[in-house]
């Protein structure tokens, strides 16, 4: 699985980090709606932080279509309204 960070890098995550992502990913759908952006704030930057750390950046040559692309660090809980609309960034 291919995920990129928007305005940062694109990372090959193991397919076992599907369900992390997608719990971290309705959480920031709920709190989204509860418009707490303090919690926004944590919680999309512990999601960006698990990619990071778990995931293999690719080399800038290689061109892949991302399979997810999560917002950069600084999305605003506003910007995050236009983003999380249904279901959420991850597939479900």
């Amino acid at each position: 699985m291919i995920v990129r960070i928007a305005t940062e890098e694109q990372y090959r995550m193991p397919s076992s980090a599907l369900d992390e992502l997608n719990e971290m990913d309705n959480k920031l759908v709920e709190v989204t709606a509860r418009g707490d952006a303090a919690e926004f704030q944590r919680i999309l930057s512990e999601m960006l932080q698990y990619v990071r750390t778990n995931g293999k950046p690719l080399m800038s040559d290689e061109l892949v279509e991302s399979d997810v692309i999560l917002p950069p660090p600084d999305t605003s809980l506003d910007e995050a309204r236009n983003l999380f609309v249904g279901e959420g960034m991850i597939p479900g």
